[in-house]
């Protein structure tokens, strides 16, 4: 029982180690997984350098084609952000 007793902090700090970072990450990483799959000819998107284009192309080597204002470059589709394209495609509110 004393050995229970001794171990239990450390089983509470990882306990919540697990719900406030680990399981948030694994399921962000999810997430963005799920993005790079569903990714479709005609998406505007950002990558995670801040540059914004228009999907034109996807290969099955895991890359796609983005077309931008200066011209067609080719990425990785784990170099593309969720967060910045979700807000990218959002609709815009008017304020009153």
């Amino acid at each position: 029982m004393e050995a229970i007793n001794q171990f239990a902090p450390f089983i509470l700090i990882f306990a919540v180690m697990y719900f406030f970072m680990i399981r948030p990450q694994i399921k962000k990483q999810k997430q963005e997984k799920k993005f790079a799959q569903e990714l479709k000819r005609g998406d505007r998107i950002v990558t995670k350098s801040g540059l914004h284009g228009k999907v034109i192309d996807l290969n099955n080597d895991n890359t796609c084609v983005i077309e931008t204002m200066a011209g067609k470059m080719k990425f990785e589709r784990s170099a593309l952000s969720l967060e910045m394209s979700q807000k990218l495609n959002a609709p815009v509110e008017k304020k009153k």
